[in-house]
């Protein structure tokens, strides 16, 4: 079983590489991010021509996030409460046996900025949800844009990036909640010293020179965990199509193989 993380900067602009990407690596599930169409906009019979149905939440022109399956998923919220004003980020669904929250935290611009305290907010929100979870041993995904580097080993800023936005200590501490509620980052788990770096700015041949992050992250339940067989990063699709030509999001897909 493939399931999978994207954030794909926006489907109107990504869809043909989207496209080319489900007819090519063929994920049971994946969790979308920032598509920045309303619900009513989304290419439906685009995705179902390819054999995926979609449960999502949209958003004109911003955020959008999205859980897309072969087998059409099944909607158990639409909304992180207390969450709304920060626009549509949060959706959870279940396909394939497993419950799978898409999610995509808010940016924060930089640590001076008024948005950055809504982003603190945000993710408190997001924890304070993944730590009332009633059953803790249930199969769970919570797969998204996360936009936090967890550890410096996370960052080509490397200890330098310390304090400023991706990386202090306020957003790390809140992800390290996540993981205290027993939810495991499945890539760390399984490399622990590789930097697995998902989203590379388009700007200063950055995806080139290696100067990426890795803020697109895969959290699941120890029942989903242990399936594990191997996580990656889709590199290839951060570059531009040969086939057709069609742009590439600056994310890159995560992408978790199971044990069936």
């Amino acid at each position: 079983m493939i399931v999978a993380t994207w954030n794909v900067n926006g489907v109107r602009a990504r869809a043909q590489r989207l496209l080319e990407w489900l007819e090519e690596r063929k994920p049971d599930v994946a969790c979308l991010q920032e598509l920045k169409v309303k619900e009513d906009e989304l290419a439906h019979e685009v995705l179902e021509r390819a054999g995926y149905r979609a449960a999502m939440v949209g958003q004109a022109a911003w955020n959008g996030v999205a859980v897309i399956a072969r087998k059409a998923p099944e909607i158990v919220s639409r909304e992180l409460e207390g969450g709304s004003e920060a626009g549509a980020r949060f959706v959870v669904a279940r396909a394939c046996g497993i419950e799978f929250a898409s999610v995509y935290i808010p940016n924060g611009k930089t640590t001076k900025d008024p948005e950055f305290k809504m982003k603190l907010a945000w993710l408190e929100r997001l924890v304070t949800w993944v730590e009332a979870r009633k059953d803790d041993r249930a199969p769970f995904v919570l797969a998204g844009d996360f936009n936090v580097c967890t550890t410096d080993r996370d960052s080509y800023m490397g200890e330098h990036g310390r304090g400023t936005i991706f990386h202090t200590e306020e957003e790390r501490a809140l992800l390290a909640r996540i993981a205290a509620a027993g939810l495991i980052d499945v890539y760390r788990a399984k490399y622990p010293a590789e930097q697995g770096f998902s989203w590379w700015d388009y700007r200063m041949g950055a995806f080139h020179r290696k100067l990426g992050m890795r803020i697109d992250l895969v959290f699941a339940s120890e029942p989903v965990a242990r399936r594990v067989k191997d996580v990656y990063v889709d590199r290839d699709f951060r570059k531009k199509s040969k086939l057709s030509g069609a742009l590439p999001s600056d994310h890159a897909p995560v992408v978790a193989v199971l044990e069936d």
